[in-house]
């Protein structure tokens, strides 16, 4: 809240600072907009510290008075689509982490470090009391409130649950840590759908002139029937003035020429009110012809556009999918019918009081109520649309369904009306159509089959039906085995489709509605995803038809603008970033050769999904999707700001490289590693001028997953021929400072932010020598040894055509880089360009004995690590001496802070083997790091 400038509101202040600092609670200080206010505030703040000595700076929290009505991660996951509110809904299903806690104590649990209490055991065990007794304090408000016995009742429950971590704190901040983690990454994805979708592509003229013609259409329309409105009152009152006159001259006694006049003047109105009734009549029928042309812009236009859109948009198009539009035009000209549907029911009523010989309302009312319920029956069955495609909240993409888990899925009703609201009930069911195909495998729908359309669950106040928790479910065949395809399909190349029925009743017109989605590809293991997508992607891009389900049986080919197309909105999906022109040519030209113009050839279902590339054993779709999955996992950052140039051969890539100054490097996508690879390529000048091109191993997901890219680019060495390392990467190509492009993603720890810098740290160094005597480095970034786990790196495959020297069994992780003599021997490639060699795979760290170590005073050590000493060799001199141990007592050894201690554990490799390298690491640390 803001507080007011009052001497009360003050001391108010004062005493519940001074009261959660008797408690051990942190302070939360909210700075007003009001400076003077502010001075106040903070003079409070040094009188609490004043008199509480032990109060910690960093336990006094500021925030300005906006961030007192910012929303909380909680409050947002609340306001997300469907989608991923589902997610954030089945992330605490369990019972590690209670929906109801995180819902009440939302404020108080994000705004403290888990992180960092999952590490620290006393900040740990400071949380874990503050949440106790938040818990009881959330209890006493329940029991102040009505209805709230049930609350009241779980958070006991829900406290005592948690007790069992009196003696693991740090388990249950790890735990909540991990809830907040992964809640960031739905918003983050939710946010990521969002900026897709706002990257719409701009309405062509021809788009945006059709779409101003149906304003015009409709406008014209609306205007008419406003006017047959009046018209049809005007007609009522003109016959009720024939009525009145004809009835009173029946009932007049008057001579025969008065009452010859009288009939006269009734004739004149008679044929007057003929002609109004037929105009009226003409006017009904000029208005159904405007509408059922504007009816034929809407469903045969626009919809079948949107539809396509739709599709697209399944498969990472930036289109626009939104349904406003379409609502309001459908909404606007159904109520017009409906409008006229009244008059023809008027018009009735005007027949039933008076009618004539010739009368045209008897004549024509048939055909033209006829023609408005055509048009209405048309216009609402069109208007039942399947807003969002089945997906599941894990899966790949949208249509790719799994047995046994669930999908959501949304219907529409285009036409809005009130009156429906909850009121037309939708039942689902699936293979209508497939299941007449023989061999097509049969599912059950399992799930809340039947919702009403309501209002409730759309952002707009849109007629919706949102299916959250629908499963499918393998159907028997038989003799209870599944149903064998005939058709020589494979599972991911079956298409099934979903169905919606309802029933449409309003106004006297009752109209069965049926929609159904686009075909799916159901699967049963995860590891069809990759192929069903592929399907998903082929269909989608291909056929605009969704009934063709047996699309599989004869795939059309794809043209080269088509496919690239498709390409590219996969990158866009990832990484934010579609594709460009060199990008897409560099593609071309790997699959067509050099061609003129790309735009006529072809590529077909089988070459995409089905035969191996050239020289490898994976098919072009593996290979792109393995590059796809690297862009989203590590390297969407680098792919969306332009960092990395991906597709480019090696050819070109030298040709590129050779024209740029030294340490110009660029990075792309490894053309032979099937689950995906990025290396870097830079050019170095020898002494007489002549440009070579050098090229590290490609970096998979395992090398990703321990160091990101930036790191990597920023602690990449060479060893020149002294023993000097030097990073040879100076400027992102074409001529960007390699610090000015990657600057912002260097994630390089110090301090107090490092988690373990209480271990020993070192760098991850990777060696190799050319015959040249040339060493070369690649180093990441400082990790703890003596705790964190690495993945090893995968075998290097015998196709790869980065092929690079291999590492050494021994882990350079350990304190001692022993260097195999088959890695000082060079490879060069076909240009005699040297290769930076591959990881090495760590190894298990080696901790020594506590009790065991060196001790050294600090100013031996100063004397040694002198810059004008050689430590390399002053180093290896001391490792290759036989007296290494002479004069050395081992010994328990208090901490002591003017100390340093090496870890005898760090020092087996240097006694038991002998390294021919003059390159070794040996760490050093203060007492006081260690634990």
């Amino acid at each position: 809240m803001r507080w007011k400038r009052s001497a009360a509101q003050l001391r108010e202040v004062y005493g519940r600072a001074v009261g959660f600092l008797r408690s051990g609670s942190c302070v939360f200080i909210y700075l007003s907009a009001d400076v003077q206010f502010s001075t106040v505030l903070l003079s409070i703040l040094n009188v609490c510290k004043r008199r509480f000595a032990k109060l910690r700076f960093e336990d006094c929290f500021f925030k300005s008075a906006d961030d007192c009505f910012r929303m909380t991660q909680w409050e947002r996951l609340q306001q997300l689509d469907t989608v991923y509110s589902q997610r954030a809904s089945d992330l605490y299903n369990g019972d590690e982490f209670p929906m109801e806690v995180r819902h009440y104590l939302a404020p108080w649990i994000e705004g403290q470090d888990w992180g960092r209490a999952s590490r620290d055991s006393s900040q740990a065990a400071f949380l874990f009391q503050v949440l106790l007794e938040n818990l009881d304090n959330q209890f006493s408000r329940f029991a102040q409130e009505r209805d709230s016995f049930l609350l009241q009742r779980n958070f006991r429950r829900y406290k005592q649950n948690f007790q069992k971590y009196q003696e693991e704190p740090c388990t249950l901040a790890d735990i909540i840590n991990w809830f907040l983690v992964k809640e960031k990454e739905i918003l983050n994805d939710a946010e990521l759908a969002q900026q897709v979708q706002t990257l719409q592509v701009q309405p062509t003229a021809m788009e945006l002139e059709s779409q101003r013609q149906i304003e015009k259409s409709l406008k014209e329309l609306k205007t008419k029937v406003e006017v047959m409105e009046h018209s049809i009152r005007c007609l009522e009152e003109q016959q009720d003035e024939f009525d009145f006159k004809y009835q009173t001259h029946r009932m007049d006694s008057c001579t025969e020429e008065e009452k010859k006049k009288q009939e006269e003047g009734l004739q004149k109105m008679l044929n007057a009110l003929d002609k109004c009734r037929r105009s009226f009549l003409s006017e009904i029928s000029v208005m159904l012809n405007a509408a059922d042309v504007l009816r034929s812009a809407l469903i045969d236009e626009e919809l079948v556009d949107w539809k396509r859109r739709q599709q697209k948009s399944c498969i990472g198009a930036p289109d626009d999918t939104s349904l406003e539009h379409l609502e309001k035009w459908f909404t606007q000209i159904i109520e017009c019918m409906f409008q006229l549907q009244k008059f023809l029911q008027k018009l009735d009523e005007l027949v039933g009081k008076m009618t004539y010989e010739n009368d045209p309302i008897p004549a024509q009312k048939a055909h033209l109520k006829s023609r408005v319920d055509t048009l209405l029956s048309h216009l609402i069955k069109s208007s039942f649309v399947v807003e969002c495609q089945p997906f599941m909240p894990q899966g790949r993409g949208p249509l790719v369904l799994r047995t046994n888990v669930q999908f959501s899925v949304k219907v529409r009703l285009l036409y809005k009306v009130p009156e429906l609201n909850h009121v037309m009930k939708v039942t689902v069911s699936v293979n209508n159509s497939a299941s007449q195909q023989k061999g097509f495998r049969k599912f059950n729908v399992l799930g809340t089959l039947s919702k009403a359309l309501n209002m409730a669950e759309s952002m707009n106040g849109g007629m919706v039906a949102d299916f959250r928790h629908l499963t499918l479910k393998d159907q028997k065949v038989g003799g209870g085995g599944k149903g064998i395809n005939e058709l020589s399909l494979s599972v991911t190349e079956e298409l099934h489709r979903i169905t919606f029925k309802t029933q449409f009743d309003y106004q006297g017109l009752s109209v069965p509605l049926e929609t159904s989605t686009l075909p799916v590809v159901v699967i049963s293991n995860s590891s069809q995803q990759q192929s069903a997508w592929a399907s998903i992607l082929w269909f989608n891009t291909l056929c605009s038809d969704p009934e063709n389900i047996k699309f599989f049986e004869t795939s059309p080919a794809a043209t080269w603008p088509h496919f690239g197309e498709m390409l590219s909105w996969q990158f866009l999906s990832c990484g934010k970033r579609s594709l460009d022109n060199d990008q897409l040519e560099t593609l071309a030209i790997k699959l067509f050769g050099k061609q003129q113009s790309y735009d006529n050839c072809k590529i077909s279902w089988t070459k995409f999904s089905k035969e191996n590339l050239p020289d490898t054993n994976f098919t072009l779709w593996v290979w792109m999707d393995g590059i796809l999955n690297l862009v989203k996992l590590y390297l969407s950052d680098l792919w969306s700001d332009g960092s990395i140039m991906g597709f480019v051969s090696k050819g070109k890539e030298r040709l590129l490289l050779k024209k740029k100054q030294n340490g110009t490097f660029l990075l792309r996508f490894s053309e032979s590693i099937k689950d995906g690879g990025i290396t870097f390529s830079w050019v170095q000048y020898a002494n007489d001028g002549t440009p070579s091109v050098q090229t590290v191993k490609p970096f998979t997901s395992t090398d990703l997953k321990q160091i990101a890219l930036p790191d990597i680019l920023c602690n990449f060495r060479i060893m020149e021929a002294e023993n000097i390392p030097v990073n040879p990467l100076c400027y992102l190509y074409p001529n960007t400072p390699k610090d000015q492009a990657f600057g912002k993603y260097y994630s390089e720890k110090t301090g107090e932010e490092n988690p373990y810098l209480k271990y020993l740290k070192t760098k991850l160094v990777f060696v190799s020598k050319d015959r040249n005597g040339c060493s070369s480095v690649r180093e990441g970034p400082e990790s703890d040894l003596s705790t964190q786990d690495r993945d090893s790196p995968p075998l290097p495959d015998t196709s790869e055509d980065d092929m690079l020297l291999h590492g050494s069994e021994k882990s350079p992780m350990l304190s001692c880089s022993i260097i195999d003599n088959d890695l000082l021997n060079s490879i060069l490639d076909s240009d005699g360009e040297s290769i930076v060699p591959d990881a090495f795979t760590p190894s298990d760290p080696h901790i020594s004995p506590p009790g065991h170590q060196l001790t050294f005073s600090e100013s031996a050590l100063l004397e040694a690590l002198s810059p004008d000493m050689n430590v390399n060799e002053a180093l290896q001199d001391f490792l290759n001496s036989p007296n290494i141990l002479n004069d050395i007592n081992l010994h328990m050894l208090q901490e002591k802070p003017d100390e340093f201690i090496i870890d005898s554990g760090f020092q087996e490799p240097w006694l038991s083997q002998h390294t021919t390298d003059p390159l070794n690491l040996i760490h050093l640390t203060k007492s006081s790091d260690l634990l």
